[in-house]
């Protein structure tokens, strides 16, 4: 061999260039320069040089002749030979061994079903014994060659359903021809059926090259007549057919062994009898099958022996499978049968898995089989064998994503593709991948992936491996999953006979509405209405389980009248998580957030994760407005744009407060958060508004003092923003033009805010101010410290415990504050007579604001040991206290509750049961605002409500009664300290004040 031949074939890709230049020579004319590129375009250049000579010097006469005819000629035959010589050292050795069989791997292709079982049969003949097992060893290799050849030329991921389909046709072929071998052996055989079942790969149609073969096998007696009687000797007899059939193909001999046959998917596994008949299998199925049992049925197919028997064996038998998900917590079955799977996997082969490791072959297989048994049970389209039909159907009918779909047919195609590959190079069954280079290259060349070194596979691999986990732990452990699993066939299936009597007795109010609006989203053949024929079965249920189905699913229409065509809407509900369970939750029990989201439907993206339903704190939503109001020139399209974003954080709130996401301090910080910023940046665009409509800048700083709940940080869902407004000149500005400046500032402020619009109106309250609704809206501090100095009332420095700055100029805010510190902390206290105008106040509230005809009992604010019985008694220890004890100048309520009881103003017990009642009444106060859309400042008395509200705070609806008298009593405790606490001895007194007391 020259040196430049040499060259040349380590450049082409041969490793070994001394030896396989020495095979060239031994080929002599066989060796073209369309060979030699052939075999070095192969997987193993070096395998396949060394393979056709070996064909050679195998092959002699005729054969030689016409083989080498092959190769002198451009066509498909001399590439598939050589191809699959350079593919597979296993199958070389075959062809060695018989080198006929040349021909049928340069002619190889896919052919039909009932053509494989007749050339098997042809092959075998009448053969039986040693000579039956090594024809049908012959026979079956030689098909495998064929099948193999077209494999290796053809593109591996396009090529591979119908190489896995004829593989399990190959190998159902076998079955019958030895089976009729075994009839052949045992005595008797004629009186019985018996038909052999595949599972497993084989019976998907999708079985790899090496691998065992499961079946089960079923038997009739030959009489039709005996079917039914004493199913002994049928077992019997069929038994030991059925052992000369495993024989047949188990056995090794002089051509090897074709598989194992595995029985152990069949009742009671290894330790049940090898055959029963179709009656013995149904009893087993309907008494004693575990779950996976069902699960394996999915794949089961007749493939040889008696059709009838088959036929009869599948129509008992299938009709089970896709009942199996009503069995209690079968999908929690199956979830834990592949966590056991990955278990038995040994830890030095679970990184190298393609099988049962994390990523491998059985996630994707799985999790395509837990989808189709669930959703299967309703719909028939779902009910296939093979895993990438399954796959198909189940994105197409919309049970999962198309890129999910897309994505688990790409991977589970190159984990396939690999297996083949690796157990076609040697012939052996393993489901391991590779760690030596010499295995990796030809592994990465059959695939067409760039470079030598293997390293490209190993990347395919691994990147695969986490798609398919990452697939899998999203489709697997679905809830709603185990949600549709649990539901009955007639829900299930969303069949509308007789669904009004169904619904009404789910609770549906109106079962005539929610069958219209069932139709309008689930008719037509849309993708769309598919998916929503996947997820109503299930929400309608969650609707029924909350306080108004009939409001949750109107509003679910029209959110997906709304969303339905977006591409992710749907997909969010249907595979994140609990999304629509929540969605259902939140639908059904609030007016309010359903609105909200009805008016801003892309905001059930709050719903997709939890960390999407964490509140904004005032600073982050702040720079969003800021930013939003920049990008605005129009005031008014600036105020919009606040109130939308105002909408987004509200429904954000909502819905986390609804999913018991929230504490009671987190829920009411975030919505005085949510208030502040809006407060903040509508101030900004007025502002902006009166000094570009002037044309002048401005002359005055302006300050927002939050009052009330608001400033104590305490607001809820139905709360005002009381505040005050105080400004400040700057120097050398008029006063009087300031003040007009400044009036009409606050006035485009609370206007914009008041308004109807996207959000609920802001009403901003400022009737706290000094005079009242008869002074000005707006002062200077000055005139402040004036008014304060020598007007200022009692109730108005109760009313100054709960200031705090919120928006506007923040070091005017604080000089507020120290203004109005000495006023409501005094040195030394209050007086007698302070308190006792302070109890009086609070005794004529009572008597006089609460509506006419109101229960003082159940009144949320004003009732007795309600809001304000709890907030005065607090704000009382703070006037009195509040100078000598620091703990106490704070402008929250239970906190102080807690500073109470440290400095002896109240017992453990006394500050336990104010809190109790303070927090039941506000909370009861939010969820009437969430249940009705509205403001409900007293415990209702309609049964509809109370349920509404009771759901809301987590009570069972068949409890919701007992909300009520567990109201009443934490408020009666509540109001016994108030009595003790607040009006102490003074009780006689403000008892003939107070009609409530008589």
């Amino acid at each position: 061999m020259t040196q430049r031949t040499r060259g040349s074939l380590v450049r082409a890709g041969f490793l070994e260039a001394v030896r396989s230049g020495k095979c060239l020579q031994d080929l002599g004319d066989w060796a073209s320069d369309e060979v030699v590129a052939l075999l070095a375009a192969s997987p193993d250049p070096d395998q396949a040089v060394l393979g056709l000579v070996r064909l050679k010097e195998a092959i002699s006469g005729r054969e030689s002749t016409d083989l080498g005819q092959v190769l002198a000629q451009a066509g498909p035959g001399r590439r598939r030979l050589i191809q699959l010589l350079g593919s597979s050292a296993g199958l070389t050795d075959h062809l060695v061994r018989h080198p006929a069989h040349w021909r049928d791997a340069a002619g190889g292709h896919l052919v039909q079903t009932t053509a494989v079982y007749q050339q098997i049969r042809q092959d075998v003949g009448e053969s039986v014994g040693g000579e039956g097992y090594d024809a049908l060893r012959v026979a079956y290799r030689r098909q495998l060659t064929r099948i193999a050849a077209h494999d290796v030329t053809s593109d591996p991921f396009d090529a591979l359903p119908g190489v896995g389909e004829n593989l399990a046709d190959l190998a159902g072929a076998c079955l019958d021809a030895a089976l009729e071998m075994a009839a052949r052996e045992v005595e008797g055989s004629e009186r019985v059926r018996l038909a052999v079942i595949g599972m497993g790969k084989c019976g998907g149609r999708e079985l790899n090259y090496v691998s065992d073969v499961d079946v089960i096998f079923a038997a009739e007696p030959a009489d039709p007549s005996e079917v039914g009687d004493d199913e002994r000797e049928t077992r019997e007899i069929a038994g030991k057919v059925a052992i000369a059939l495993i024989r047949a193909c188990s056995e090794h001999t002089a051509e090897g062994t074709l598989w194992e046959v595995d029985t152990a998917l069949r009742p009671e596994g290894k330790q049940g009898p090898l055959v029963r008949t179709v009656a013995g299998h149904t009893a087993y199925y309907e008494r004693w099958a575990k779950t996976w049992e069902f699960q394996a049925l999915l794949k089961a197919r007749h493939v040889a022996g008696d059709p009838e028997v088959g036929a009869a064996y599948l129509d008992a038998l299938l009709p089970l499978v896709w009942q199996a998900s009503t069995r209690e917590n079968f999908v929690q079955d199956v979830q834990s049968m592949r966590a056991r799977v990955e278990q038995y996997v040994p830890a030095s082969e679970s990184e190298r898995q393609l099988k049962l490791g994390p990523g491998g072959l059985r996630d994707v297989e799985f999790s395509t089989q837990l989808l189709q048994l669930v959703h299967g049970r309703s719909d028939e389209s779902l009910r296939h064998r093979s895993t990438l039909t399954g796959i198909a159907s189940l994105s197409s009918g919309g049970y999962i994503g198309r890129q999910a779909g897309y994505d688990l047919d790409r991977c589970y195609r190159i984990l396939r593709v690999l297996e083949h590959r690796i157990q076609l190079a040697k012939m052996r069954r393993t489901h391991l991948m590779p760690t030596d280079p010499t295995q990796l290259r030809p592994l990465g060349r059959a695939l067409g992936l760039s470079g030598e070194s293997g390293d490209a596979v190993v990347t395919l691999w691994k990147e695969t491996a986490r798609d398919v986990r990452r697939l899998y732990e999203r489709l697997f452990f679905r809830p709603l999953l185990s949600a549709v699993a649990r539901l009955s066939d007639d829900d299930a299936c969303l069949s509308l006979d007789s669904a009004q009597d169904r619904f009404a007795a789910l609770g549906y109010a109106d079962p005539k509405g929610a069958i219209g609006h069932i139709q309008a989203l689930t008719e037509g053949v849309s993708r769309r209405a598919a998916i929503q024929r996947t997820l109503l079965p299930v929400m309608l249920q969650w609707f029924a389980q909350e306080a108004d189905p009939d409001l949750g699913l109107l509003a679910f229409r029209r959110i997906s009248d709304r969303l339905g065509g977006t591409h992710w809407y749907l997909k969010m509900l249907r595979d994140e998580g609990g999304a629509a369970q929540l969605l259902a939750r939140v639908l059904a029990n609030s007016r309010y957030a359903g609105q909200l989201i009805e008016g801003a439907p892309s905001s059930v993206a709050v719903f997709g994760s939890s960390q999407a339903r964490v509140p904004l704190q005032r600073r982050a939503i702040a720079e969003v407005m800021k930013a939003a109001i920049e990008r605005q020139d129009d005031p008014d399209a600036a105020i919009l744009a606040i109130r939308e974003i105002r909408r987004g954080e509200l429904i954000r709130v909502a819905v986390a407060d609804i999913a018991a996401a929230l504490e009671l301090s987190t829920l009411e910080l975030a919505l005085t958060d949510i208030a502040a910023a809006t407060i903040q940046a509508a101030l900004d665009v007025a502002v902006r508004e009166v000094v570009v409509g002037a044309g002048e800048p401005l002359s005055t700083k302006i300050a927002v003092i939050g009052m009330g709940r608001l400033g104590g940080r305490e607001t809820g869902y139905s709360s005002d923003a009381d505040v005050l407004f105080v400004h400040d000149p700057l120097p050398g500005a008029a006063s009087e033009h300031a003040q007009n400046q400044a009036t009409q500032i606050v006035k485009r402020l609370r206007t914009c805010l008041a308004q109807s619009g996207p959000d609920p109106s802001l009403t901003i309250d400022a009737d706290l101010r000094p005079e009242g609704k008869s002074g000005p809206t707006v002062r200077t501090l000055s005139s402040y410290a004036a008014y304060y100095q020598r007007w200022s009332a009692g109730w108005e420095a109760q009313a100054l415990l709960r200031a705090a700055p919120i928006a506007g100029d923040e070091d005017l805010g604080r000089r507020f504050v120290d203004l109005i510190d000495p006023l409501r902390y005094p040195q030394g206290g209050i007086d007698d007579e302070t308190i006792r105008q302070i109890r009086r106040l609070k005794a004529r509230m009572e008597a006089e604001r609460i509506p006419r005809g109101g229960d003082p009992r159940t009144h949320f604010k004003l009732g007795r040991g309600g809001l304000s019985d709890v907030e005065w008694t607090v704000q009382l220890a703070q006037l009195e206290h509040g100078h000598e004890i620091a703990a106490l100048r704070h402008t929250g309520t239970p906190s102080l509750l807690a500073v109470m009881a440290e400095h002896d103003l109240l017992t453990q017990d006394e500050a336990d049961q104010l809190g109790a009642a303070w927090t039941m009444a506000t909370r009861l106060r939010n969820a009437g605002m969430l249940w009705r859309g509205r403001s409900m400042e007293s415990l209702p008395s309609s049964l509809a409500d109370v349920r509404g509200i009771a759901s809301l705070l987590g009570w069972p609806l068949s409890r919701a009664y007992g909300l009520q008298e567990d109201y009443l009593r934490r408020t009666r405790l509540a109001r016994n300290v108030v009595e003790h606490r607040f009006y102490q001895s003074d009780l006689s007194e403000h008892r003939d004040e107070n009609p409530t007391h008589r």
